[in-house]
């Protein structure tokens, strides 16, 4: 379906080359026109004197011109009749009649790419769908998945497909209530830092223009278009993984998921049970705010404990004392590397489980 907002601005730009007033009128009666036009109230009773065959008409001083869908009737054009009303009336359904095709072509595109993202098609459909749409099956693509905060946010939709609108190797798709994928041609240029980049601009987009808060996750480059569903699946994973273990991050590569990706697919009663040897009869709960900031400081300076007095704003004899106190109640000196890496697990572990209790 044609969006509005194309067939305003369509007219708009017919009416400054043509200086001729119209209006387009979809079958319900809503007019579809450019500020300022003439409007004709009683279009309803109009369109029933309408002849189904001919495809201009002359009803009380106006032409009334069909826009077709195939067989089908979309839209009506009227023109107040004028020496060049014929021409203008013409020239617009022409060009609307090349937005409906062209759309319906994108409608049908995307809809495949949906339904191979969710591996709704068999390997021989996939390959003579494609061959249908005229998609070439060997570019490299990745999948990009947007979550909107708001449900059914079809302004933030809207405003990916009109970025991607004059591209014909990139797709976009509803998955859900909450999902965009976008399908991004990256055939001459996908470096680390170009897919990256890519998934910037949709969240900065999508702030500017959809006035939308979004997160955006990517998987990995899929060579072939069969492979494109296993980008997708990447990029559901980095979502969920990364709400765990990077929720103060709008974006999240899959390739960046580090030991969180391991972690994730654990069944949950291994975790307990992992940290109960940890921690034995202690539990983070006991850590109060000050000992977690000081963990977490420590992690972030790469265990120097120099550094991270210096950032606490405290003496290195009150970090050390902190620190062998964690080393008292858990049996873990966190200025051993062993040991550090281990603590710094199972702080990730803690976060996995309640993410999946909650």
């Amino acid at each position: 379906m044609v969006t509005n907002q194309i067939l305003m601005d369509t007219l708009e730009k017919i009416y400054s080359i043509s200086e001729v007033d119209f209006n387009v009128y979809t079958l319900d009666g809503m007019c579809i026109s450019r500020e300022g036009a003439s409007k004709n109230e009683e279009v309803r009773d109009v369109f029933k004197q309408l002849n189904s065959e001919d495809d201009v008409q002359e009803i009380n001083e106006h032409y009334y011109f069909r826009a077709m869908n195939g067989n089908r009737l979309e839209y009506i054009v009227e023109c107040e009749k004028t020496d060049k009303a014929l021409m203008v009336g013409r020239m617009t359904v022409l060009q609307l009649e090349a937005l409906i095709v062209a759309y319906q072509e994108r409608f049908d595109k995307d809809n495949f790419i949906k339904n191979l993202l969710l591996d709704n098609l068999l390997i021989v459909d996939i390959y003579r769908r494609a061959r249908q749409l005229h998609i070439d099956t060997q570019r490299k693509r990745v999948a990009y998945l947007i979550e909107t905060r708001n449900k059914d946010d079809l302004n933030a939709l809207e405003t990916i497909r009109n970025m991607y609108l004059e591209s014909d190797d990139d797709f976009v798709a509803s998955i859900d209530e909450n999902n965009i994928v976008l399908v991004k041609d990256v055939e001459d240029a996908f470096s680390e830092e170009e897919l990256a980049r890519t998934a910037n601009i949709l969240v900065d987009m999508m702030n500017t223009e959809a006035m939308s808060d979004v997160r955006v996750s990517y998987g990995n480059v899929a060579d072939e278009i069969r492979k494109v569903s296993n980008s997708y699946k990447e990029a559901k994973m980095a979502m969920s993984i990364g709400k765990i273990f990077n929720s103060d991050k709008n974006v999240v590569a899959y390739d960046s998921l580090g030991i969180g990706r391991l972690i994730y697919q654990l069944p949950v009663p291994m975790c307990r049970m992992f940290i109960d040897e940890i921690f034995q009869n202690h539990s983070l709960e006991n850590f109060d705010d000050e000992t977690l900031t000081t963990i977490n400081q420590f992690f972030a300076n790469s265990l120097n404990v120099s550094e991270t007095s210096r950032q606490l704003y405290i003496h290195r004899n009150t970090l050390v004392y902190r620190l062998d106190k964690i080393q008292k109640n858990t049996g873990l000196d966190l200025r051993v590397f062993d040991d550090a890496i281990t603590f710094k697990i199972a702080l990730m572990v803690v976060k996995y489980m309640r993410y999946m209790e909650s």
